[in-house]
């Protein structure tokens, strides 16, 4: 249990910068202007109830999937039933675990985490998942170049605990070995792609995939080409020939690479 609650320790104590959604919550909830965030942070954070305190920092302690795969590491296929979870909470609060929040103007500004900010953590790391014995092992015969940690992370995730749908990953991480164009950042896609639609089975994603590529393909020509302006008028005030719209091809590359990945989805899977 000692080496959870370190690794847990260590990432809540990590540094964090405040978000510009944090810093607009602050505006607007508590009336904070940009050059009184320190003054707030030292001052009024603790004397906020707890609903405030996670409104306020549920962005920040909220772990995201790459915050997982520490976890995933040094778990491995074995869970933590949440019947354990209070007791790393309570070690965690007596320690106490203390949060790093950094400024704009570059400024630390470090405080003891409330039960309320490590109980979201704590919940939101899948620690009671297991990975099964049959996905385990196709991870772990991966090269050690398939970045194994954090596909066990994704392993982890909760939309795989049906067993007709872990087929799909199964057969993913199987087909590309994360080679022949598969790695570690496309299984990532499959991941939010199958926590989007949710396929309940490995056939309805193939069934679904030529869908998806015409949809994609139809909002790359919309990025490629936005709609003319209806007025001359309205068409200066975007700034004439200077049209904002065509001032970047990043969302057309985007739809690029999301119908290449879609094609060879649908090759891998088949």
């Amino acid at each position: 249990m000692k080496p959870l609650i370190d690794v847990i320790a260590r990432e809540l104590e990590r540094p964090r910068n405040l978000t510009p959604q944090i810093l607009k919550h602050l505006a607007g909830a508590h009336g904070v202007g940009r050059d009184e965030v320190s003054r707030f942070l030292e001052n009024d954070v603790p004397k906020l109830e707890d609903y405030e305190i996670d409104l306020l920092f549920s962005p920040l302690f909220t772990p995201s999937l790459r915050e997982q795969v520490p976890f995933a590491e040094l778990l491995g296929a074995t869970a933590v039933p949440p019947a354990q979870w209070g007791e790393i909470e309570d070690q965690l609060l007596q320690m106490p675990a203390r949060g790093c929040l950094i400024t704009e103007d570059g400024l630390e500004h470090r405080m003891p985490l409330r039960t309320v900010t490590i109980e979201r953590f704590v919940h939101r790391l899948r620690l009671e998942a297991v990975i099964p014995e049959r996905l385990f092992k196709i991870i772990t015969s991966l090269p050690e170049t398939a970045d194994r940690p954090l596909l066990k992370a994704i392993a982890r995730r909760a939309i795989w605990e049906l067993p007709s749908r872990r087929e799909i990953l199964e057969r993913f991480l199987t087909r590309t070995g994360c080679g022949d164009g598969g790695s570690p950042n496309t299984t990532v896609e499959l991941l939010k792609l199958i926590e989007l639609y949710q396929p309940p089975t490995l056939q309805a994603l193939l069934e679904r995939i030529p869908r998806l590529i015409e949809v994609a393909r139809n909002e790359r020509t919309t990025a490629a080409n936005p709609k003319p302006f209806f007025s001359q008028r309205i068409h200066e005030m975007h700034g004439g020939g200077r049209d904002q719209r065509h001032a970047t091809e990043a969302p057309v590359t985007a739809k690029d690479n999301e119908i290449l990945f879609l094609r060879n989805l649908g090759s891998w899977l088949a």
